[in-house]
């Protein structure tokens, strides 16, 4: 498998609020510069970018009304041609209408990245892949935190991440890879 030439890449909040130290514990180290390679290529390449934004409803650092709403500045930086702002898990929930400018594009294969890998990564890996896009996931360009569940059962944010790899990948929402794999296919 290649990638498109128009294949979208779609970066998920990757928003300076996750620095703060009450997410707790943190697996991948290297998300943030495998997701800067992501750009780099796609800089490179003419692909479009997709950023996208968490805009919390809730007291957090990523509501808006914090700084950690804001986006890493190598993400802001980053040429981009849609931003989508959210509220909820999907990046396909957000505003503007992803799937529609996806497909007005005639855009069918979208590769995420980003912030939380189990959470608004894996929720819009697995609703594009219900919309029928090829989605392609570098798990060591997304990161997560530790997390408890019912009844005190605690898993390590490494434990999650592959979790959400078997899930994805498993279930045939996406494919799952690594940044070199992804890129040696560029």
């Amino acid at each position: 498998m290649s990638l498109d030439p128009n294949a979208a890449l779609i970066v998920i909040d990757m928003q300076k609020g996750f620095a703060d130290p009450g997410w707790g514990p943190r697996n991948n180290p290297d998300c943030e510069s495998n997701v800067e390679r992501l750009l780099e290529s796609w800089a490179a390449s003419a692909r479009p970018v997709v950023l996208v934004r968490h805009d919390s409803v809730e007291e957090s650092p990523l509501n808006p009304n914090h700084p950690g709403n804001a986006l890493m500045d190598f993400v802001a930086a980053a040429p981009h041609e849609l931003f989508v702002r959210k509220d909820v898990n999907s990046a396909f929930f957000g505003e503007p209408d992803l799937s529609g400018w996806l497909d007005e594009r005639g855009i069918q294969q979208i590769v995420i990245c980003g912030i939380q890998t189990n959470m608004c990564v894996e929720t819009t890996a697995r609703m594009g892949g219900n919309l029928g896009y090829e989605v392609l996931v570098p798990i060591d360009a997304t990161h997560t935190f530790d997390l408890e569940g019912p009844g005190g059962v605690r898993l390590s944010a490494d434990e999650l991440s592959r979790a959400t790899a078997v899930n994805l990948h498993g279930g045939e929402f996406a494919t799952v890879l690594s940044t070199d794999e992804l890129l040696e296919r560029a």
